[in-house]
């Protein structure tokens, strides 16, 4: 367990494909910024990319975020969900539309399999449009399990994703 007092380097995923994603990934960033404990953020840039699950739905916006906090990694996880929740986020279809998703996909070191949470992040490497927003900020050589950042990307392909010049 890490000491509450020690920052933690973490990683976090926004996406959103409702009510002018762009928009709810600057505000989502900007809240997340605005907590005490956290500093030192550094925002991806955006991707556009097919929803994963129903097709029925817009595509997504994309970013990777990431902070250094002193919350614990639960702790952290209550703040993002009551933003995810600010933004209107309402979970009743799997894979489904959503105003806002954050997700933490490292935190630290640390391996958490909790009911609520899993980190590293369960689909992280099987997701481009986790891995390249997160290439963007992260070393090549961060380590994601038992497989390296550079590692994941060479086997991940973009397929539809595409960065968003605003």
């Amino acid at each position: 367990m890490i000491d509450s007092q020690t920052p933690v380097e973490a990683y976090i995923g926004l996406g959103s494909n409702l009510d002018n994603p762009v928009a709810n990934l600057h505000s989502a960033y900007q809240a997340i910024c605005a907590l005490n404990s956290v500093t030192s953020p550094v925002l991806s840039p955006l991707y556009s990319s097919k929803p994963v699950g129903p097709q029925d739905q817009p595509d997504y916006v994309n970013a990777v975020l990431r902070i250094n906090t002193s919350l614990s990694a639960q702790q952290l996880l209550t703040e993002l969900q009551q933003i995810e929740n600010a933004h209107g986020r309402v979970r009743n279809i799997r894979w489904g539309a959503r105003t806002l998703d954050l997700d933490i996909l490292l935190f630290g070191n640390e391996v958490i399999n909790d009911t609520n949470l899993i980190v590293p992040h369960v689909e992280m490497a099987n997701r481009g449009f986790v891995l390249y927003p997160l290439a963007d900020i992260a070393p090549s050589d961060l380590q994601i399990g038992q497989s390296s950042l550079a590692q994941l990307l060479a086997a991940c392909p973009a397929d539809g994703l595409h960065k968003i010049t605003e």
